[in-house]
Formats: C-alpha cells, sequence, structure tokens
C-alpha cells in the first residue's frame, strides 16, 4: 500500500504556452457567446423599434435606437478583441513550432560536433582511399577469375606474337633412322604371338 500512495506521477507534458493557448482561447469562446447574444438582442430591439413607431411611440423607439447604436460599437470591439485573441494564438503556436525546429537544429549541430570529434578529416580521407583500393584490388580479382584481359594485356600478347613469328624457326626434333628393336619372344602379348605363327605358317605355304 506504501508503494501505491507513494508512487510519483508522470511529470505534465503540458507547457506554459499550451495553458496559455488554452486560456486565451476560453476567452475568445466567451466573447463570441457574448457577441451571438448581443447580436440577438440587435435584432429584437431593433423590431421593437419599429413596433413603437407603429404605436406613435416615437421617444421610445428614439431611445431605444441610441441603445442599439450603443451595442453596435460594443459588438464591434468584441469582433476587434476576438480578431486579436486568435492572432495571439497563432503567433504562440507558431512560436511553438520555431523553438521545436531551433531544438532540433540545436541537436543535429551538437551530434555533428560530437562526430568531428570522433573522426577527423583525415581520417575521412584515410578510409576513403583505404576503401577505394579494396575496390579496385577487388576487381582485379574478379578479373583474373573470370579470365579477362585488359586492353593492355591485349596488346602484350599481340606483340609478344609476333615478336616470335618475326625470330628464328623453333628447332623441331629429329626423327631417328634407326630400327626399333624387336621384342623378345616371352615380352610378346598373345595376338602378337598368334600373328607371328600365322606368318610362318603362310611363308611355310609359300615355299
Amino acid at each position: 500500500m506504501g508503494n501505491v500512495f507513494g508512487r510519483k506521477s508522470p511529470p505534465s507534458r503540458v507547457t506554459e504556452q499550451d495553458k496559455a493557448i488554452l486560456q486565451l482561447k476560453q476567452q475568445r469562446d466567451k466573447l463570441k457567446q457574448y457577441q451571438k447574444k448581443i447580436t440577438l438582442q440587435l435584432e429584437k430591439e431593433k423590431l421593437l423599434a419599429k413596433q413603437l413607431l407603429k404605436d406613435g411611440k416615437k421617444e421610445k423607439a428614439l431611445l431605444l435606437l441610441k441603445k442599439k447604436r450603443y451595442q453596435d460599437q460594443l459588438l464591434d470591439k468584441t469582433e476587434s478583441q476576438i480578431s486579436n485573441l486568435e492572432r495571439m494564438v497563432q503567433d504562440i503556436e507558431f512560436m511553438q513550432i520555431e523553438m521545436k525546429v531551433i531544438e532540433g537544429l540545436k541537436v543535429g549541430n551538437d551530434c555533428l560536433k560530437s562526430m568531428h570529434e570522433i573522426m577527423s578529416v583525415e581520417d575521412v580521407e584515410r578510409i576513403l582511399d583505404e576503401t577505394q583500393e579494396s575496390i579496385e584490388y577487388q576487381r582485379q580479382i574478379d578479373e583474373m577469375l573470370a579470365g579477362a584481359l585488359t586492353q593492355e594485356d591485349e596488346d602484350a600478347v599481340i606483340a609478344e606474337l609476333e615478336a616470335i613469328t618475326q625470330g628464328e624457326d623453333v628447332a623441331l626434333p629429329e626423327v631417328p633412322h634407326e630400327s626399333l628393336p624387336e621384342t623378345p619372344e616371352g615380352a610378346k602379348t598373345a595376338p602378337e604371338r598368334r600373328e607371328a605363327k600365322n606368318k610362318a605358317d603362310r611363308e611355310m605355304l609359300a615355299a
């Protein structure tokens, strides 16, 4: 139970500017209600003044019209006050927006300052250079794996080919003129032995 009653309520998010805006809007609404009330009353007094004139009560009608004139002036002042209140509400609301924008700019500026403290311009340039070198190295590896040759490599291959064709003829190995040694009888395979036997038979028949 002690924890329940001792718990602190969260801080209110309603600012002083919000309270001021609320009060101004309440005053504006009260003035509009007063304005509406006076407008209805003026319509009634206008009809009453016409009736008094018809009844021949000119003095009363004139007094009523003077009162109506005074209320018309109050109505104009009320309208002016309502406009001023609405303008003040708009100014405060716009000022709140500007304050939020300034706070956002301040946070962004502090963030940039902290980032600049962590990483200098030289560090950024070094990282960019290292990144470019890594990209170039990876590109060369990809080209080597894919078997791709640059134009410079193609030119080097053509130049090497021309140098070979314009140089001396390549010496080929000579063909041996000696007869090959006969294969021993024991080393001959079965088909070779059958072929030798058939050859001897043919020679005997020919004799």
